[in-house]
């Protein structure tokens, strides 16, 4: 069974015309005992009023540990179904059902079943970016900062499929020296920057480190002084040395940043247009402070996973856990609160 919206919901008409969208999702996140949880690629409106800013994973780890009914979660479909198989008994809402992954998108749970059937001697570690159906077929799911340490303990005779991201595996393999098969899969945020570009921005800023995220291609890591998940990146940006950094992943990461490190000067890696505007991700964009009112107000679009699905994919997760459990979450600037005082 799918795991998608249960039922979806008519466009934003003017009736929100005049609203106090702040107070009102700070009123229903109250009423609803909801917690509002925001990637650090959402826009920084949605940051500013969230529970938690975090990576995918510690959110949901984060909103399964609180007593709240509702988990508003502002980020794409793959996180919000990932907190729904933490979290069964709670509520889970995507303020935009449409806000997908060009990761999740390029493995098909049928092809990705067809590939593993066709390589019986491997077993999958799985990138969590991927559907809920996935991670239902995937021995274990690893994140950008779990799947190093997850790989040290597999032995060296096995066979290993990693997907979907073949930059992240293809970093790992290289660094760790490991043989893998790799799904061809990547995120379109991160091949949108250019090397070119790169290297013209360098020359502006002599000097200044290079942080990337490992979904970016070889090209773009090659020049990279640290490589890390986005968690990873924002511990960087806090302890580096330097006054200067320039960002590799997602711009919307550079809120919280300026928010820690307020002296300190963080840009945007460009991409082939000279700018870091086709780096922002199409889906997480699609998130919105109307949205969010409404996914509140009518605890619509919701989450739901078929029990029996849920269970198989939260093994793999699971695994995870078991093996890395200290690597979620590293670099976290924790909870931002907003009170409405």
């Amino acid at each position: 069974m799918d795991a998608r919206v249960s039922n979806g919901r008519g466009g934003i008409g003017g009736s929100l015309t005049g609203l106090d969208l702040r107070a009102e999702i700070d009123r229903l996140r109250k009423e609803r005992n909801a917690v509002i949880l925001a990637h650090y690629y959402q826009k920084p409106e949605i940051q500013d009023l969230a529970d938690f800013v975090g990576d995918s994973l510690d959110l949901s780890k984060k909103a399964a540990a609180t007593d709240a009914d509702v988990i508003a979660f502002c980020g794409v479909r793959f996180m919000a179904e990932t907190a729904k198989i933490l979290s069964p008994d709670k509520i889970v809402v995507l303020p935009d059902m449409n806000a997908g992954c060009s990761l999740e998108d390029s493995c098909p749970p049928d092809q990705f079943k067809a590939f593993r059937e066709a390589h019986p001697d491997h077993i999958a570690l799985t990138y969590i970016n991927c559907s809920t159906e996935v991670k239902a077929l995937s021995d274990v799911i690893v994140t950008s900062s779990s799947a190093e340490k997850i790989l040290s303990q597999i032995p060296l005779d096995q066979k290993i499929i990693f997907g979907p991201d073949k930059n992240l595996g293809g970093y790992l393999a290289r660094k760790t020296g490991r043989e893998m098969l790799l799904w061809p899969g990547v995120c379109i945020v991160h091949e949108a920057f250019s090397e070119t570009e790169l290297l013209k921005l360098q020359g502006q800023h002599p000097g200044a480190p290079v942080a990337a995220h490992p979904e970016c291609p070889p090209y773009i890591l090659d020049h990279a002084d640290y490589v890390g998940s986005t968690s990873g990146i924002l511990a960087y940006a806090r302890d580096m040395e330097g006054d200067t950094l320039i960002v590799a992943t997602e711009p919307h990461i550079i809120h919280q940043m300026e928010k820690a490190e307020p002296l300190k000067n963080f840009i945007g890696a460009p991409g082939a247009d000279g700018n870091c505007n086709c780096n922002i991700c199409p889906y997480m964009a699609l998130n919105t402070l109307e949205k969010l009112y409404l996914a509140l107000r009518d605890l619509e679009p919701r989450v739901e996973i078929e029990e029996g699905l849920r269970l198989q994919a939260k093994k793999s997760l699971d695994a995870m856990l078991a093996m890395a459990s200290g690597t979620v979450g590293m670099g976290d600037l924790g909870p931002v609160r907003v009170t409405g005082d």
